[in-house]
């Protein structure tokens, strides 16, 4: 995310570099084709409607869905309505105490069976909200919670501890509409339920350059473990979408994430400082990353020292205009390590995948897969990242650089692809350990000449002709034969 241009189990085991050979023989398909789903975006009124999007079929399909420990949504000893707590799902009422009340109430049953609140159908506006453990959000077929407009709803709370400060302003930050912290066993599910961020005047106040405290996610998780989101459709966020952060054990599946294409960093999905996340069958459109797997913003997330780690990201599809399919960074000082995506499906987006990093980062990027992609209309289908002068404030350390190493691309096809691919490391910190296999781009014009500063490692079976950097040891390749 560029604020100023909006833009696992045992699989891995202690390998360091992962064989393409165990890749393929676990990973049972190669490119799996997905239909071109067409959804309305009308940016004039930053209203999202869509009309039967389609999740993959997930029959016989490889899953992490084990991540959450139950498997499945589990059985709730008590289960009660939103109604029987004074709500109103006129779409004007503010529900706010309601949703309070009841979550206090419930959670006098997190030892006893747990819970289960239900929302109806209707329309019901509230302001921010807090889970609590062994609990189930069960949003019914028709059910909107929609996110007040008033900011005094949305509180500001201390920044995290791994950023130091508001992302996008100093001091603290606005809560997210659903929040949680220091939970265990949470489930937000139901029949296609909404929930919708109202994103329209946050926006207004970034683009108008009057936003006081950074903006609020839509659903923010901190400190938690054992986390399952699933068959919910999120709307319109004001800024981060889906943002588990110092978690563990978190499954996000079959989710469908809207916001309008220029609305100013709505990235979808962003597993931060966290491990053990899965994140299959999921469309997204937005307007900055798809998914961002982060860590932390140089010095405090160097000290704080929280990888996201074990991560897999498996069957997603979407469009960003102005940004990437799946993002790796830039905020990764506490590191980064073991991920894994594979079907991935982009389309009318600035990038495909995009690696960043920058001077004062530290922390590493280690270990990253990236297997069966497919691309149309992609504008630099493949890019490497640094240099963007993003930092916290003045006291972040200029010797800290970070280390690159290990990332693997294989079975990539691209159509009406704009530009080759831009793959610049740092001065003094190359990206080292890059290996690219069966890479197909296609549309590129003359030259179509890779561009390529600071990185070092080979390519096998890769059109347009990769840079010099990509080709040190031929036939003979160690990338050949991992």
């Amino acid at each position: 995310m560029d604020l100023e241009k909006p833009c696992m189990s045992s699989i891995w085991g202690g390998l360091r570099r992962p064989s393409w050979g165990l890749i393929l023989l676990v990973l049972t398909a190669l490119a799996v084709s997905w239909l071109h789903v067409t959804t309305k975006t009308d940016l004039s009124t930053w209203e999202v409607t869509h009309t039967q999007i389609p999740h993959p079929p997930i029959q016989h399909q490889k899953t992490c869905s084990s991540f959450y420990l139950h498997g499945s949504v589990p059985k709730r000893k008590v289960v009660m309505s939103i109604t029987d707590f004074g709500g109103v799902g006129d779409g004007k009422t503010s529900n706010t105490n309601a949703f309070h009340r009841a979550v206090e109430h419930l959670k006098g049953y997190g030892e006893k069976g747990g819970s289960q609140l239900n929302v109806p159908v209707g329309r019901w506006v509230t302001g921010s909200f807090n889970l609590t453990s062994n609990f189930t959000l069960y949003l019914e077929k028709g059910a909107v919670i929609l996110g007040s407009k008033d900011p005094k709803e949305w509180p500001v709370i201390e920044p995290l501890p791994s950023y130091g400060r508001g992302r996008e302003r100093l001091r603290g930050r606005h809560i997210s509409l659903i929040h949680g912290n220091g939970l265990d066993d949470v489930v937000i599910t139901g029949q296609e339920g909404r929930i919708d961020g109202q994103g329209r005047m946050w926006w207004k106040l970034w683009w108008n350059r009057t936003l006081e405290h950074t903006r609020g996610h839509l659903l923010e998780l901190m400190n938690s473990h054992n986390i399952l989101i699933s068959n919910v459709t999120f709307l319109n966020s004001p800024f981060w979408t889906i943002h588990p952060v110092y978690c563990s054990n978190v499954v996000i599946k079959g989710v469908t994430i809207l916001a309008p294409l220029n609305a100013p960093n709505t990235d979808g999905i962003d597993p931060d400082s966290s491990s053990y996340v899965c994140i299959e069958d999921c469309y997204i459109e937005s307007g900055d990353d798809l998914v961002a797997v982060k860590s932390g913003w140089d010095q405090y997330g160097i000290n704080l020292a929280r990888p996201s780690s074990n991560i897999i990201i498996r069957r997603v599809s979407g469009t960003t205009p102005t940004c990437s399919g799946v993002g790796i960074g830039s905020e990764m000082s506490g590191g980064i390590s073991n991920v894994l995506v594979e079907d991935l499906h982009v389309w009318d987006a600035a990038a495909g995948l995009r690696v960043k990093t920058d001077r004062g980062r530290g922390g590493y990027i280690t270990n990253i897969t990236i297997a069966n992609m497919t691309m149309e209309r992609v504008k630099i289908p493949i890019r490497f990242s640094s240099g963007s002068n993003d930092h916290p404030d003045e006291w972040w350390d200029p010797n800290a650089l970070p280390v690159v190493r290990g990332i693997f691309i294989g079975n990539v096809t691209g159509v009406d692809i704009r530009q080759a691919p831009v793959l610049e490391g740092l001065e003094g910190a190359p990206f080292e350990g890059i290996c690219m296999t069966n890479v197909q781009l296609d549309g590129i014009g003359p030259p179509a000449t890779w561009h390529c500063e600071s990185v070092v490692g080979d390519a096998i079976g890769v059109s347009p002709m990769p840079c010099s950097q990509l080709q040190r040891n031929g036939s003979s390749s160690w990338c050949r034969h991992s």
